[in-house]
């Protein structure tokens, strides 16, 4: 991620040209998203699968998946807007969620794929964010080692291996995974 030094709002980034690159809003700067290699876009399209197919398999859960290029603004003054690699919104805000615009609310389950690029500061000031703004379960999938951590608000973090099941709990009830067939 790059830090542009431009400073803009919310809307400001939503009128941007498409110019093919992804981007953030970090405290109401412009961070430009690196395209991303291979294994990322499997891990995170694998994942998606994963979890999409469950949703599907246990349709009274409701709710829906959102893909990378979805920005959530998560605070106002300054201006937050995060883009994760997978997002999950329940069947009471999917509307809300739907929006036009960036929609105003945290994700209630997201999972980002750490890259070669990413370092541990930004990944973790990510995830403070992102449960700082309500996500309820947030995934970090680590493709080079095969290995997650698993945040959840008021919780310990877990780290998980290859062999290790992860879940989806408390938000899809009954998903349950080896870690390794993520990767």
């Amino acid at each position: 991620m790059t830090a542009t030094g431009i400073r803009m709002t919310a809307d400001d980034l939503l009128r941007l040209p498409d110019d093919g690159i992804r981007h953030e809003l970090i405290a109401g700067e412009l961070h430009e998203l690196a395209l991303e290699g291979g294994e990322h876009g499997y891990v995170a399209g694998h994942a998606t699968g994963c979890l999409r197919l469950f949703l599907e398999q246990r349709s009274e859960i409701g709710g829906g998946f959102f893909a990378a290029e979805t920005g959530f603004r998560l605070s106002r003054d300054p201006d937050n807007v995060r883009a994760p690699d997978v997002a999950y919104v329940g069947p009471d805000r999917l509307a809300e969620a739907r929006a036009r615009g960036f929609p105003e609310l945290a994700p209630d389950f997201v999972v980002e794929v750490v890259s070669p690029n990413d370092t541990a500061a930004e990944i973790q000031q990510k995830m403070d964010e992102w449960l700082h703004a309500g996500v309820r379960l947030a995934w970090v999938l680590y493709p080079a080692t095969r290995s997650a951590m698993v945040y959840r608000p008021d919780r310990a973090v877990d780290l998980l291996h290859a062999d290790d099941t992860i879940t989806a709990e408390p938000v899809l009830p009954g998903f349950a995974c080896r870690l390794g067939d993520l990767f």
